[in-house]
């Protein structure tokens, strides 16, 4: 009921804005719930990234727990694969680790529109759906992966600023 009546409170604040036809961008009057699968998105806890691969130890996510992501200057990230995105001098980026113990598609949720590469040793995971998260939820980007056990590699390039919120979650 809360998004619902967000979400009208978001419209009638558009519609009266100058050039509200025209508008692509909500105006947010109440914070929309995150889906289901993403319910910890509102309670982050800060995780440094990680500027080389010798830092993940200390750059680990953990499914269905979301982070405020402090990421680096862009010269000063040494990814494992070149991003197809890597950004520019004046973008932010970093890794993080992320061990999957359980089968299945996994969801990454970002608070802005950066570039991501999620790694299997070397090797890029291919993302089997891309998608916005819902109005006003604060979730910008969503894309999902089938993940095996093990261990992978989260790279983020390409962001805007220094602060990302991350969340990396298990569908049902």
């Amino acid at each position: 009921m809360k998004q619902i009546v967000g979400a009208m409170i978001a419209g009638l604040v558009a519609a009266t804005l100058p050039g509200a036809a025209h508008a692509q961008e909500v105006v947010c009057v109440l914070a929309a719930p995150p889906p289901p699968e993403l319910a910890g998105w509102a309670a982050r806890t800060p995780l440094p990234a990680a500027r080389d691969a010798k830092g993940l130890r200390r750059a680990a996510l953990i499914p269905g727990a979301a982070i405020d992501a402090a990421l680096l200057p862009t010269p000063d990230v040494r990814y494992v694969v070149r991003p197809e995105k890597p950004g520019g001098s004046v973008s932010f980026g970093g890794l993080y680790a992320l061990v999957i113990s359980r089968p299945g598609t996994y969801r990454v949720a970002l608070g802005a529109g950066a570039w991501i590469d999620l790694l299997k040793g070397r090797k890029p995971v291919v993302s089997t759906a891309h998608g916005h998260g819902p109005d006003c939820s604060g979730i910008r980007k969503m894309v999902d992966f089938p993940l095996t056990r093990g261990r992978y590699v989260l790279q983020i390039a390409a962001n805007g600023e220094a602060a990302l919120p991350v969340m990396v979650a298990r569908l049902p």
